[in-house]
């Protein structure tokens, strides 16, 4: 539908007023809005300045949104808001409500609610952009391209502002987009954990969790992040770090299912495809324990605490008890499932050193502790640490040389004597 094209069009509206902004809340169908509502790059006069906000839009992001229409037949989005300048839309308010069932509850309704509710009618001659929803417009803008009919029909609420073509409405506008964009809340990892029935890896999470004896009472931390306290003796990582694993784990083993992070984000597989994810994780799980002791043992323990404070200790412990560690060793095992099975990968990472103590450890992420303080993780050498552990595997990255290695140990340690471990294989 072209702009030549677009006629009247009526849509089931609430008016409502909150501040001294009037708006109106409207089903609209996706292939309407499509054809109706552009980017948000009238809000500044200034043509370079507009071309910042469309640069803004993430093209993946709005690839992800269009995917998301295409594949969940439980697809839903909140509202866009939608100014409109131009045109002459119109409200037409509902003036009676009448209930023809003898127990007429609407009959003391008042005028101020029925008020409220009507039908707001365009002519087509509108200018209409998206202050807050465009990288869902842009998804939309996508899929209508393609003509995928079943989405077409779909309707999306769409909460219209008035718009005003001078200086003062320019900053009211403009105001608003930001004010939109920096109050909104990001949904938190956390949530996505614990909520989210699209994500494979929540989903896998929370199975462990739950339908499983692995995690029983209090054995994993219940926070979004990878730290854990130096004093916990219960757990063994967080539920943060778990997804991580499981994400890392998914995403780079080499396996059938292995797809993108934004694959296993948006669409949820069926039944069949998630149980297979969740076996994939048990085994990988279960070859961790058949092959690391110190696992296993807090696997098997009827008294968890013992085994986490002889590993998890003051001046030293073990890098399978720290998040940091648990992530760095899956990343190793899912480079080395590129040219062999799994279990295979496990046995040859099951040779490097864990103890924190021990190189390449201290002075990257292990600052071993004293009389006075703990010992403590660093977490801004994690990539060097991970990459000298690849190197002594065989599975270091491209651009992390031996010598180049070397030269970054020595310049982080402050060590110009220290020489890189000696390779395993």
């Amino acid at each position: 539908m072209t702009e030549q094209q677009l006629g009247q069009l009526i849509l089931p509206a609430l008016r409502g007023v909150m501040g001294n902004w009037v708006y109106y809340s409207c089903l609209m169908p996706l292939s309407e809005l499509s054809a109706r509502v552009n980017y948000a790059r009238d809000i500044h006069s200034h043509s370079g300045l507009s071309s910042m906000i469309q640069r803004a839009l993430d093209q993946r992001r709005s690839h992800e949104i269009a995917d998301y229409i295409k594949t969940e037949p439980q697809r839903f989005f909140n509202s866009l808001v939608i100014a409109v300048y131009d045109g002459e839309p119109n409200w037409h308010e509902l003036t009676n409500v009448r209930n023809k069932r003898e127990d007429d509850l609407l009959k003391d309704i008042s005028p101020e609610i029925v008020e409220s509710v009507g039908f707001l009618t365009l002519r087509g001659d509108e200018r209409l952009f998206a202050v807050d929803g465009q990288h869902r417009l842009a998804g939309i803008k996508a899929v209508t391209d393609e003509g995928y009919e079943p989405a077409l029909d779909d309707e999306v609420n769409v909460i219209f502002v008035a718009h005003q073509q001078t200086q003062e409405g320019l900053e009211r506008t403009r105001r608003l987009f930001t004010t939109l964009n920096k109050t909104a809340r990001a949904v938190t990892k956390g949530d996505i954990i614990a909520l989210d029935e699209d994500d494979v890896m929540a989903i896998c999470v929370r199975r462990l969790i739950e339908e499983t004896d692995l995690f029983p009472g209090r054995r994993i931390l219940f926070v979004q992040s990878n730290n854990i306290p130096a004093r916990n003796y219960e757990c063994l990582t967080t539920i943060g770090n778990l997804y991580d694993v499981l994400t890392i784990l998914f995403t780079n083993a080499r396996f059938p299912l292995r797809k993108a992070k934004s694959a296993l984000t948006r669409s949820r597989p069926d039944d069949e495809t998630l149980d297979r994810y969740f076996e994939y994780a048990m085994a990988f799980i279960a070859l961790l324990r058949n092959n690391l002791p110190e696992l296993d043992e807090f696997f098997t323990a009827d008294h968890a605490p013992d085994i986490v404070q002889r590993y998890r200790g003051n001046k030293e412990g073990n890098a399978l008890y720290r998040p940091i560690g648990l992530e760095i060793f899956t990343q190793i095992i899912t480079r080395l499932t590129q040219t062999g099975p799994i279990d295979e990968a496990i046995a040859i990472a099951s040779k490097l050193p864990r103890n924190l103590n021990e190189p390449p450890y201290t002075g990257l992420i292990w600052e071993p502790g004293s009389s006075e303080r703990m010992g403590r993780i660093v977490t801004r050498n994690k990539v060097l640490a991970r990459e000298i552990l690849s190197y002594m595997v065989g599975v270091n990255g491209a651009n992390y040389t031996p010598s180049r290695l070397l030269d970054r140990y020595r310049r982080e340690t402050d060590d110009a004597k220290v020489e890189l471990p000696t390779p395993l294989v």
